[in-house]
């Protein structure tokens, strides 16, 4: 039997904003482990957050360079787990009301052009780091990074290849780089990406099990890591094998796959409208003076010096 390929990118883009999205505290990178923290970002009881407008303005950017619809009106929302990491025990992320939904990216491989549609893009908070400490038995966690702005980018399965992948994730790099509102390091963790992977019979509609890879920190390791899973499922399922939602790292050295845990599903985070933050408010003026004031983006200034 043959099986067609069905991918899903979720990208994790930090934003060129020299304060977190609810606190005054710095994003800058490299700090001493922890001395960019204050007690909203930390987590402390009774602390209220405030929105970071220019987290909103960047969305906004991004938003109108991809097509998408801009919401006049969004939410913010909790979203629950436990992590050492996370020092709430919850995330502020959006859910249900996202800022920018029904957008798309258009891209070009082996000369044929392919159009990517976005599911939604929104806001959230990133969580801190854990750093595990090879000489002893303990684990480390760095909140230097809790709090710092992320736009979340979620296209919908319409990839077929870790080659379009590659062309999507750079071609999406690049517009956020010309907007100037994400560097794309992705060595440091500016530019992250989730690939959510399954194959399904040639000519079915139905979606097959879903695999999420994460450690992907190169464009390489992301085409590589989904032509692993492409050979992984193909392989399973034509030998009458069954796949299991999961979680799976990529593991450079090997150049393989392995299971990291079960996939949660969205109800298992309890979202919820954050109560300590109120809806997110766009008029018609704010978006027509960011519309005004994007740049040339880089599709466009190919085609006009061709």
């Amino acid at each position: 039997m043959k099986y067609q390929t069905v991918i899903g990118l979720e990208v994790h883009a930090q934003l060129l904003t020299k304060s977190k999205i609810f606190c005054g505290c710095s994003t800058k990178f490299g700090q001493a482990p922890n001395d960019s923290t204050c007690a909203v970002c930390t987590g402390f009881p009774g602390v209220l957050p405030v929105l970071n407008k220019k987290v909103v303005e960047f969305a906004i950017c991004a938003g109108l360079a991809t097509h998408c619809e801009i919401a006049r009106s969004s939410r913010l929302a909790r979203k629950n787990y436990f992590y050492p990491d996370l020092p709430k025990g919850y995330q502020i992320s959006q859910y249900e009301l996202p800022i920018c939904t029904n957008g798309y990216i258009d891209i070009t491989v082996n000369g044929t052009a392919r159009r990517i549609r976005l599911t939604r893009i929104h806001m959230e908070e990133d969580a801190g780091k854990n750093i595990h400490d090879l000489r002893s038995d303990a684990s480390l966690v760095d909140l230097n990074r809790a709090g710092v702005p992320l736009l979340e980018i979620v296209s919908e399965p319409d990839i077929r290849s870790a080659e379009e992948a590659g062309n999507y994730l750079k071609t999406l790099r690049a517009i956020l780089q010309y907007l100037e509102i994400c560097d794309g390091n992705m060595e440091e963790g500016s530019f992250r990406c989730d690939a959510n992977v399954s194959v399904r019979p040639q000519g079915s509609s139905a979606l097959g099990t879903k695999v999420e890879l994460k450690n992907l920190n190169s464009f390489k390791a992301v085409e590589k890591a989904i032509d692993f899973e492409i050979r992984r499922h193909t392989e399973t399922l034509s030998e009458g094998g069954t796949l299991i939602q999961e979680t799976r790292l990529w593991d450079p050295d090997r150049e393989e796959t392995r299971s990291m845990r079960t996939k949660e599903f969205a109800h298992d985070y309890r979202y919820f409208p954050d109560p300590d933050l109120l809806p997110v408010v766009i008029d018609e003026e704010w978006i027509g003076k960011i519309r005004a004031s994007l740049p040339e983006l880089p599709e466009v200034r190919k085609a006009r010096f061709m």
